[in-house]
C-alpha cells in the first residue's frame, strides 16, 4: 500500500520561512543596487526607462557631489564627529561596564538600575532641552569673556563655542549612546570566567592592567558590536545634528537632505544618487568587515546578577 505523498508541516513551515527570508533580502537589495547603477548615470538617461542599466559608469555625479554640492565637507564632519564620539565612549563606558560587572560596591545596584532606565529614554525627545542649555551656554559664555577679547576670538564667542561645535555634538552622541553600551557591555563581561583575572592578580597584575590586557581582548566581540552599532547610530543621526549645527559644520545626513531638496527641483537625481552612496558605503564595508565578530557578540551574554 502506498503512503500518501505530500509535503509535511515542518516543510511548509521551511518554504515559508524562505519566502519570507528572499522578500525581505530583495526589499533591501533592490533598493541598495539600484542606488548604486542611479549614482553612475547620465541626466538624460533618467527620462528613460528607469529599470534599465546604465550606459556606462558616469563618475562625474560623485565628484559633482563632493564640491558642487559641498558633500565632501559634510563627509569629513561625519568622520570627525563620529570618530570622537566613539572614542569617548569606549574611554568611558569599558571601564563601567567591567567595574558594574566584576566588583561589588555600595550603589552598585542603584547605577545599574539607572543605566538600564536610560534605555527607555529617546534622545529624539530631549533634544529641544539640549539645545536650549547650549543657547544659555554661549550666552553666560559671552557675559564671562569679552567677544573680542583674544580668548574670545579663538573660542568663536561672538558666532556661538557650544552651538555648531563638531566635539560637542560628538559629546552629547556619546553621552546618549552611553546606557545602551554599558548594559550591553556589562551583560557580556559577566559571562567571562574569573579564572583569568585571578591568575592576574596572583602574578601581581592591578585591576586596570588586567582589564585591559585580559579582559577586553577576550570581549572583542562584544566591543565590536557596540562599535559598530553606535557607528551606525551615529552616523546616520539627523536630529540632533541638524538641531545643532548649521552651515559647513553640518554633517553627512542633513547634508543629504539638503542635497535632496536641491536636485529635486534642478532634476540632477545622478548627484541625488552619488550622495546616497556616500553615506552608505561606509556602513556597508564596516559591516562586512566585521560580520562574523558582530554575530559572536550578538549570540553571546545576558543578564546577570
Amino acid at each position: 500500500m502506498n503512503k500518501r505523498k505530500g509535503f509535511s508541516g515542518e516543510t511548509l513551515y521551511k518554504i515559508f520561512i524562505y519566502v519570507v527570508l528572499i522578500i525581505f533580502v530583495v526589499s533591501i537589495v533592490v533598493p541598495v543596487g539600484w542606488a548604486f547603477l542611479a549614482s553612475v548615470k547620465e541626466k538624460s538617461e533618467f527620462y528613460g526607462n528607469p529599470w534599465a542599466l546604465p550606459n556606462g559608469f558616469y563618475w562625474q555625479n560623485f565628484r559633482d557631489a563632493f564640491e558642487k554640492a559641498n558633500m565632501g565637507a559634510y563627509f569629513f564632519n561625519s568622520v570627525i564627529v563620529t570618530a570622537m564620539a566613539l572614542a569617548m565612549l569606549l574611554v568611558t563606558a569599558l571601564p563601567a561596564a567591567y567595574a558594574l560587572s566584576r566588583f561589588k560596591f555600595r550603589g552598585r545596584s542603584v547605577l545599574r538600575t539607572a543605566f538600564m532606565g536610560g534605555l527607555f529614554i529617546n534622545v529624539n525627545y530631549i533634544v529641544v532641552p539640549i539645545f536650549l542649555m547650549l543657547v544659555d551656554g554661549d550666552k553666560l559664555l559671552k557675559q564671562w569673556i569679552e567677544p573680542g577679547s583674544p580668548l574670545g576670538n579663538l573660542l568663536n564667542i561672538s558666532s556661538g563655542f557650544l552651538l555648531n561645535n563638531r566635539f560637542f555634538l560628538a559629546l552629547i552622541y556619546a553621552a546618549t549612546a552611553l546606557p545602551f553600551t554599558i548594559y550591553l557591555l556589562s551583560s557580556y563581561f559577566q559571562t567571562l570566567p574569573k579564572d583569568f583575572e585571578e591568575a592576574a592578580y596572583v602574578d601581581g597584575s592591578s585591576n586596570f592592567r588586567t582589564m585591559v590586557q585580559i579582559i577586553f581582548p577576550m570581549a572583542k566581540p562584544s566591543i565590536i558590536t557596540v562599535i559598530l552599532f553606535n557607528f551606525l547610530s551615529f552616523w546616520n543621526e539627523y536630529i540632533i545634528a541638524m538641531t545643532l549645527m548649521s552651515g559647513d559644520n553640518r554633517t553627512l545626513p542633513v547634508g543629504l537632505m539638503n542635497l535632496m531638496k536641491a536636485q529635486n527641483a534642478a532634476a540632477e537625481y545622478g548627484q541625488l544618487y552619488a550622495g546616497l552612496v556616500i553615506v552608505m558605503l561606509p556602513t556597508l564595508v564596516l559591516y562586512m568587515c566585521v560580520q562574523k565578530k558582530l554575530t559572536q557578540g550578538m549570540t553571546v551574554g545576558g543578564i546577570k546578577g
